[in-house]
């Protein structure tokens, strides 16, 4: 299994004082040396963390291929073209949002997306769509032209906290899911299924499945279990990780939980 290194929180810590430290790029050497087999990054519109600039230097430096996430923007999908990174991902944006909350609205954008994956595609750039696994997303993926998909895994995090943490005592904890042990376990069971049916159908689609957003040290293990998921994308629990050990120990540690036996 791939593991894609999101280092955009690094960014996070380098825009809270408008300094260039810590360096995105030898954040990026160092997780290209310690097993990333992927650099994720995602340029927004607001530029909260990751630059103009930073995709340029990422794209050229980088010795592993890098997924730039996205929104279908006009003018983001224009710097997307021209540095070329190895894959597009398109992605919802919400200006005051933390994070992404959920996967890409197909539907009502259908027509706008089809028009970013055309014009990404006629520059050789691969596209996945990051959407909520189900068998209909899959194959609107499908329809609209992509290539890949990449599973929306927020909502299995959630209950994996809720049941599996201190989450529920603490100031985060998500009320809409502080039921029983009981009722968690049955729709974190639910939703791994959920995750298992989308990415087989995707396959039999012929699209190829990453999937990421919340997994962490803890949870991982149950998307590792999914045949079908070829590639995780990982980045704030890495990052919170390496603040106590450091950005090459976090990457490695992620890579040994994410290689298949």
């Amino acid at each position: 299994m791939k593991l894609g290194v999101n280092i955009d929180h690094v960014a996070v810590l380098r825009e809270a004082r408008e300094v260039n430290d810590p360096d995105i790029l030898q954040a990026l050497y160092v997780a290209c040396q310690s097993g990333a087999d992927q650099i994720t990054i995602h340029l927004r519109e607001d530029r909260r963390h990751i630059q103009d600039i930073d995709v340029k230097n990422i794209v050229m430096l980088s010795k592993v291929p890098v997924n730039l996430e996205c929104a279908i923007d006009k003018d983001i999908i224009e710097i997307v073209c021209q540095n070329k990174p190895h894959r597009a991902t398109l992605v919802p944006e919400k200006r005051h949002e933390i994070t992404t909350e959920g996967g890409l609205e197909l539907y009502n954008h259908s027509e706008d997306i089809k028009t970013a994956i055309a014009k990404l595609n006629a520059s050789e750039i691969p596209v996945s769509l990051f959407v909520d696994p189900s068998i209909e997303t899959m194959e609107k993926s499908k329809e609209l032209g992509a290539q890949m998909v990449e599973l929306h895994t927020g909502h299995f995090a959630n209950l994996f906290a809720m049941l599996n943490s201190s989450l529920p005592y603490s100031n985060h904890s998500i009320k809409d899911l502080e039921l029983s042990r009981q009722t968690l376990e049955q729709e974190l069971a639910n939703e791994i299924e959920k995750i298992k049916t989308a990415a087989k159908h995707a396959v039999g689609l012929g699209l190829e499945v990453a999937a990421g957003h919340g997994l962490n040290y803890h949870n991982v293990y149950k998307m590792v279990k999914i045949s079908e998921i070829i590639e995780l994308n990982i980045g704030q629990s890495i990052v919170a990780r390496s603040v106590f050990t450091g950005l090459q120990s976090a990457v490695k540690e992620m890579k040994k939980l994410t290689t298949r036996r």
